[in-house]
């Protein structure tokens, strides 16, 4: 990665350090796997969707940052 700016790199990466580690699980929703990223203890924001069906990606339930509700581990 190549930063061109002029403010300074220690402002730049001053809180690198304490950016938070998210929690990303992978789920399985048809035959689609979505990486979420877990926001509460039933419902999730989809970050990622892997999916080799390509009208998965076009609907809009589906979208990157749409919450979902997703089941606990262990719940089915």
């Amino acid at each position: 990665m190549i930063i061109h700016s002029v403010i300074p790199m220690e402002t730049i990466f001053a809180n690198m350090d304490q950016v938070e580690k998210q929690e990303i699980k992978e789920v399985a929703i048809g035959h689609a796997t979505m990486l979420i990223e877990q926001t509460g203890p039933f419902e999730g924001r989809i970050v990622r969707m892997i999916s080799p069906d390509p009208q998965d990606y076009l609907n809009p339930r589906f979208a990157p940052g749409k919450m979902i509700p997703i089941q606990p581990e262990g719940f089915s």
